[in-house]
Order: structure tokens, then C-alpha cells, then sequence
């Protein structure tokens, strides 16, 4: 009966476009109503609770980093750093951005931010030489999801909270998957690129691709600092997230010299903003996980995938299918924060790593990012870009 209420609830506050973070907190009322045990004060406690956790502290330090990126001229130094390495090639954009996006990846941990800032930069670039603006925003696209699958991934700040999962075995665990994908990506981009007619650039001298990587080096230090940091002990993924805003804020006043106490200011408000949205819906969620484990949601779940338990092979492709399901109509955050408290502790009587789990989780939920009809980094990568979602 709870799974009953609280899937209901969820799914019709949400057909009704009531916003994902008022949904979650409504289907946790509902929850209580259901168990006849609604009370004001559990309600506010979770909800404060839900927001006071010390790895998600990561999370408005990380989406800074990625605003002072994208203000302060770090991004055109790692678009311009990729043209002299394969500007020269044919298709060589393309690579570029697929080098680009895994770089940002590795400076954010966001792929709507990346997606936005790549698109902004490099679609117009690629028009402009015969490339189809659509499918160079598409390529930006898929690229960008590599953010979400290696160090400093929010998702997996996000998740790790939640399931208690440690961030920094998710954080290693993430970096090879996330090597695959973009090398996948540029494996099908080379098949694609051999029949397309567009310019190529000059081939860049010696001295040439050591300006670019002189001027680029400081921005790829940071992804290095960050996983060194973390990998021997150093910092925690939180004190990692504000060592990279100081580096950061240090390359744009001191270094690059691109951004001002006036444009500082405004990136500290677009950055607030967009940290105040993801923390109220962590808070809002952590109201109904915690009514999910008060009803034993898990269990009714179980009871439902008893005769996998046993077959967890089968179990993972029955619960990635169901992911993927969920990602083409949902965001990643809500999803992650929905699911994860369900799927946990069955994961776990399962015997399947919980950090293997956790990755291939994140990995199937990112994939919801670039799936139609809701496709966050597809919206912004259209958004940017000027071209239409159909294209």
C-alpha cells in the first residue's frame, strides 16, 4: 500500500507540473497521512537534516568553479589547447569538443554547465566551417556526460550521501568508465567524420601547440590537484571542491585576468541559484526517503524482485532497465534521490558492490540527460546552440 501511495502521489503532483522538489515533499505528507503519523516537527527536522550533510558542502563549491570557468576564460584556453593538438585533422572540432567536454568534466562535475558553456563557444565555430550545427550540438551533448561519471561528479556527491557510500571510491571508481566514453565517442566520431566535406584548420607548429598548452596547462592542473588530493589523503571531496574554487578564483584575477569584482559578484548570485535549487530538492527528497525506509518500501520492492536475489546479473539488468526507463521522463538528481534508498538495500542483500552499483547507476541515470522528452543537457545544448530539439 505505501508503494502504492507514494508512486501516486509522485507521479500525479508531478502530471499535474507541480516542480519536482514540491512533488517529493508533497509524496513524503502523503506518506505520513497514509501511516497516520503526520507531524510538523518530523517534517521540518528532516528537511533541515535532509540539507546538513557535510559531503554535499562540495556541491555550491564545484557549480563555482564552474561558473568562474566559464566567466574567466579557462574554457576558451581548453577549446583553443584541443585546435592546436587536432584542429588539423579531418572532423578534428569534433574531437576537440570531445577533449573539451572530458577537460570541463574533470573542473565541474556538471554537464549542464559544461554542455552550455562548450555549446556557446564551439557550435557557432563548427557552423561556420560546414559542420551541421545540430549534430555538433549533439556530439557536445553526448560528450558532456562524462561529467557526471568521473571526479568531482555531483551526482556521485549526491548519491554517496544518501547511500553512505564513500565519494572518494565512487570518485575512483568513475574515472576508467569515464575514459571509455569519451574514447567511444571518438571512436564513432571518426566513422562519421570520414564522409563529411568540411574545412579543416592548418596544422599548428611546434611552438604553436606549446603556447597552447602553456596557456591551457594552468586549467588542466586543477583535474590533477583534485584526483592527487583525494587518491592519498590529502582533502576530502568537500575540502577538494574549495581548493578548486580558490585555484580557480586565482587563474581568473591573477593569472587570466578576465573577470572583475563586478562580474565576480554576478557569478556568485548564478551560482547560488543554482545550488539553492539542488539542496532544496536534496532537502525535499530526503522527507520521503526517510518515510520510504519508516514504511519499508525496500522490502515490498524486494518481495516484487525476490527471485532475482539471486541472480545478480539478471537484477542489474532488470534495475537498469527500469533506470533508464525513469531517466527519459525524469531529471538525474530526482532520480538518483527517488531511487536510491529503494534500490539499496536490495542491491545490498544481492551481494553486488555498492560502488560498482553506484557508478553504473549514475552512469545508466546519465544517459536520461541526453533522452528526449526531458533531456536537461539536450535542452541546454539547444539553448545554446539555437537549433531545435528535433533536429
Amino acid at each position: 500500500m505505501a508503494v502504492i501511495v507514494f508512486i501516486v502521489s509522485l507521479c500525479g503532483t508531478m502530471a499535474l507540473g507541480m516542480p519536482i522538489a514540491f512533488a517529493l515533499l508533497f509524496s513524503g505528507v502523503a506518506l505520513m497521512l497514509g501511516l497516520n503519523m503526520l507531524d510538523g516537527r518530523i517534517l521540518a527536522q528532516q528537511l533541515i537534516g535532509g540539507a546538513d550533510n557535510f559531503p554535499l558542502m562540495a556541491i555550491p563549491f564545484f557549480l563555482l568553479v564552474g561558473e568562474l570557468m566559464n566567466a574567466g576564460g579557462i574554457s576558451k584556453r581548453i577549446v583553443n589547447f584541443g585546435l592546436a593538438l587536432v584542429g588539423h585533422i579531418r572532423g578534428g572540432l569534433g574531437y576537440v569538443a570531445i577533449i573539451a567536454s572530458f577537460i570541463f568534466a574533470g573542473l565541474s562535475g556538471s554537464a549542464v554547465a559544461d554542455t552550455a558553456a562548450l555549446c556557446a563557444i564551439m557550435v557557432p565555430m563548427m557552423g561556420e566551417i560546414g559542420y551541421d550545427k545540430s549534430r555538433a550540438a549533439a556530439l557536445i551533448g553526448a560528450s558532456a556526460i562524462i561529467a557526471p561519471i568521473i571526479p568531482p561528479s555531483i551526482p556521485f556527491i549526491v548519491f554517496g550521501a544518501i547511500s553512505g557510500v564513500s565519494v572518494i571510491k565512487l570518485f575512483m571508481a568513475g574515472l576508467f568508465p569515464g575514459v571509455l566514453i569519451a574514447i567511444s565517442l571518438a571512436i564513432v566520431w571518426w566513422y562519421m567524420a570520414r564522409k563529411l566535406n568540411v574545412q579543416t584548420f592548418p596544422r599548428k607548429s611546434f611552438k604553436e601547440i606549446v603556447a597552447a598548452t602553456r596557456e591551457a596547462s594552468w586549467a588542466l592542473a586543477l583535474p590533477i590537484l583534485i584526483m592527487v588530493g583525494i587518491k592519498f589523503g590529502v582533502v576530502t571531496p568537500t575540502e577538494a571542491a574549495a581548493v578548486a574554487v580558490g585555484y580557480t578564483m586565482f587563474l581568473c584575477f591573477v593569472v587570466y585576468r578576465e573577470i572583475t569584482v563586478k562580474d565576480f559578484y554576478h557569478i556568485l548570485i548564478t551560482a547560488s541559484k543554482s545550488t539553492s535549487i539542488i539542496m532544496f530538492l536534496i532537502a525535499s527528497a530526503m522527507i520521503s526517503a526517510w518515510m520510504i525506509a519508516v514504511a519499508n518500501v525496500p522490502a515490498a520492492i524486494g518481495v516484487w524482485l525476490e527471485p532475482l536475489i539471486d541472480q545478480p546479473v539478471i537484477l542489474m539488468i532488470a534495475i537498469n532497465i527500469l533506470v533508464f526507463i525513469v531517466g527519459t521522463a525524469m531529471d538525474l538528481t530526482p532520480t538518483v534521490l527517488i531511487l536510491t534508498p529503494m534500490l539499496m538495500p536490495i542491491v545490498t542483500k544481492a551481494g553486488i558492490d555498492p560502488v560498482y552499483f553506484g557508478v553504473v547507476f549514475i552512469l545508466n541515470n546519465a544517459i536520461g540527460l541526453i533522452t528526449p522528452p526531458v533531456g536537461t543537457v539536450l535542452n541546454a545544448a539547444c539553448g545554446a546552440s539555437k537549433v531545435s530539439m528535433d533536429d
